[in-house]
């Protein structure tokens, strides 16, 4: 007998996949602050993201939910200190 948990994970697997947008719209919106240089960081941040997530859906499906949250947090983190620390405006 399969446990809810075993049936519901190909399902986070992909709807982490799916909120991957979010975290694009937000590192994207980010050019209205943050220099050229830290949204190449965090461009490149979510692509190598997407890619594990893609690689790794099928292995650790809640991982890869909890994915896009974490990029989420991690955007707040970096805009926050370069408010702080480097005197980026909007």
């Amino acid at each position: 007998m399969e446990t809810v948990g075993r049936r519901i994970a190909p399902i986070a697997g992909w709807a982490g996949l799916v909120l991957m947008v979010v975290p694009l719209y937000w590192f994207i919106a980010s050019g209205l602050l943050a220099p050229l240089w830290a949204i190449i960081g965090l461009l490149t941040l979510w692509a190598a993201c997407l890619v594990w997530g893609i690689r790794f859906r099928k292995r650790w499906p809640w991982a890869v939910l909890a994915l896009p949250f974490g990029l989420m947090i991690i955007w707040f983190a970096v805009i926050t200190a370069g408010e702080r620390l480097l005197g980026w405006t909007g």
